[in-house]
């Protein structure tokens, strides 16, 4: 037993006027079939030794007990479940709605019933993948207020954006998963936080740098170190396609928090990216001999325009020796036309 309070009123026990201590006590259940264990909180009457439960107490009780069968089979508990909710800053009532579950059912989940399996997995769903809590709550749209609608999807936008850059880096990752060939990563683990680097690198020290130039920079920074060093900077995995290497995964990539571009309409109907370095940029991996490659890969080709690269990169021996849309292989640094 342990005491959290204690308080001099009437005691409902002895009736009489003392101090009267709030105690936590562990209490044994069976609840549907299942022996749980649990924190429950009393009142305790020294003069009678006896304990009472308030009315308060027997539903914070209740609800530990629950609580305590749904840890021990795998549920989310009451408070797990107004925290799911809670993050969405969704009310009870509209939580049901969107679920399309009876008006009351997350009241009672909250409270005092505990959900199903099936229901358990919904609200799991829910708090890992705010995508899908979108559409959920699109479907409603009807059902809810506008003002209350309008507000829910502004917070799970956020929530969504918040997680699409890990949704990226976990798709990259399980791209550049199945390389293991030295020959074509280079010997480098894929280091995402340096392509970062590099991009708003080439950024802050190339004017007008578009996407066909990067990704060609890319590739020459990565075959430039790993002519002098016998390794790439980044780990990144190279596809020959018809404009030039390109990175396996760049559409991803490009899409990371920390790159920054805007998009203009060119020829009327063509689609142009043009980036620039990320506010108070900063070099935190990158070392001394790296910057001195990318330096040198600016120096040679950051003034060429995306048609002048695409035609020198076309010159390359390792892109001429690599076959259309297949992986360039490093071994071909060695007689790239930059020292």
């Amino acid at each position: 037993m342990k005491t959290i309070k204690s308080e001099k009123k009437l005691c409902l026990i002895c009736m009489e006027e003392h101090e009267v201590q709030t105690v936590i006590m562990r209490d044994t259940e069976e609840f549907k079939g299942l022996e749980v264990s649990f924190d429950s909180t009393y009142e305790y009457c020294n003069h009678a030794d006896e304990y009472l439960e308030t009315e308060d107490m027997i539903k914070a009780n209740s609800l530990a007990m629950k609580d305590a069968y749904r840890k021990k089979t795998g549920l989310l508990t009451s408070s797990e479940i107004i925290n799911i909710r809670e993050k969405y800053g969704v009310s009870q009532k509209d939580f049901s709605e969107i679920l399309d579950w009876g008006g009351a059912t997350v009241t009672r989940y909250e409270n005092h019933q505990v959900q199903d399996r099936a229901h358990d997995d919904v609200l799991r769903k829910i708090e890992s993948d705010p995508k899908w809590f979108l559409q959920m709550l699109k479907r409603a749209e009807d059902k809810i207020s506008e003002k209350a609608f309008y507000k829910y999807l502004r917070t799970a936008r956020l929530e969504y954006r918040e997680l699409e850059n890990s949704y990226l880096i976990d798709s990259i990752q399980a791209l550049y998963a199945n390389f293991e060939d030295d020959n074509i990563t280079g010997g480098v683990e894929l280091n995402l936080n340096k392509v970062l680097e590099i991009i708003n690198y080439y950024a802050s020290n190339v004017c007008s740098l578009h996407k066909v130039k990067l990704m060609k920079m890319l590739w020459y920074g990565d075959n430039l170190s790993y002519k002098r060093r016998g390794k790439p900077i980044t780990g990144l995995v190279y596809c020959a396609l018809p404009m030039g290497a390109v990175p396996v995964g760049y559409e991803q990539i490009l899409g990371l928090d920390g790159i920054e571009f805007e998009m203009f309409l060119y020829d009327f109907d063509r689609m142009a990216y043009r980036f620039y370095p990320e506010e108070g940029f900063k070099i935190k991996e990158l070392t001394a001999e790296d910057i001195e490659i990318l330096d040198a890969v600016i120096a040679e080709v950051g003034h060429l325009n995306s048609q002048d690269i695409i035609d020198k990169m076309h010159n390359e021996d390792a892109y001429k020796c690599t076959g259309k849309n297949c992986i360039i292989p490093f071994s071909y640094a060695e007689k790239l036309s930059i020292d």
